[in-house]
């Protein structure tokens, strides 16, 4: 069974008289471990897909299966349950905690789960550890953005989705931003889904998915991902 099952899934908004579809009937698997790429246009219906499985939001019809789990069967509580412990979240503007310093965002998050990783190890990981103390506002875009990941792996989640991580950063820290979320998945084997709309990108990933006007028009496996190294945007 794939680690994500999303079946036929359909998301529609309602303004008004007018419905929005988000998302029409979109339908694909990932495997356990693998780097996703989900690449499209601005409005395509990306961010829907990935609030989906994160359990943010719900489907008006259609299954999502992660590790098993039908979300869309789930109860509010159940998929708080989900969000706390199986998702690791990283967003283009960080989301972080304005008045907790970097390390106190990071235990912010451990304090979620009960196996988490250590707060200072991992904010070392990414390499802040000399910036622990800091607050948001004295942190760089790029150091933001590491925190925001560290606060995500601190939880040690199955599921790690990021939605245009490197959108508000410059070239050079983007790439460092990218590498931190390709060595998750690479070096402990953690699912990650990586929401852009950069082709550029899709050379790093196991599978590519292209979603354009709400409906997915591509699944591309690609059995030789290059490097960070080896990819330029």
């Amino acid at each position: 069974m794939p680690f994500i099952d999303l079946i036929d899934c359909t998301k529609i908004y309602q303004s008004g008289e007018t419905q929005i579809i988000a998302n029409d009937h979109i339908s694909f698997s990932v495997e356990k471990g693998e780097f996703v790429i989900i690449v499209g246009p601005s409005g395509a219906g990306k961010s829907t897909t990935l609030n989906l499985l994160g359990g943010m939001d719900r489907p008006t019809f259609g299954e999502i299966i992660v590790d098993g789990a039908h979300l869309e069967t789930y109860s509010e509580r159940e998929l708080t349950r989900y969000r706390r412990e199986v998702i690791g979240f990283v967003f283009q503007f960080y989301n972080l905690v304005p008045n907790l310093t970097a390390l106190e965002n990071v235990e912010l998050a451990a304090q979620l789960v009960d196996k988490a990783k250590d707060a200072a190890e991992t904010l070392a990981a990414v390499g802040l550890s000399d910036r622990a103390g800091n607050f948001p506002a004295q942190l760089s875009g790029g150091e933001q953005q590491r925190v925001a990941i560290a606060r995500a792996l601190v939880k040690n989640p199955r599921l790690l989705l990021a939605d245009e991580p490197t959108g508000a950063l410059d070239y050079q820290t983007g790439r460092e931003v990218l590498a931190l979320l390709h060595d998750a998945c690479r070096l402990t084997g953690t699912t990650v889904l990586v929401i852009t709309h950069n082709q550029a990108l899709t050379p790093l990933a196991d599978r590519v998915i292209s979603i354009v006007d709400a409906k997915v028009r591509s699944v591309d496996l690609n059995p030789t991902p290059l490097s960070i190294d080896e990819v330029a945007w």
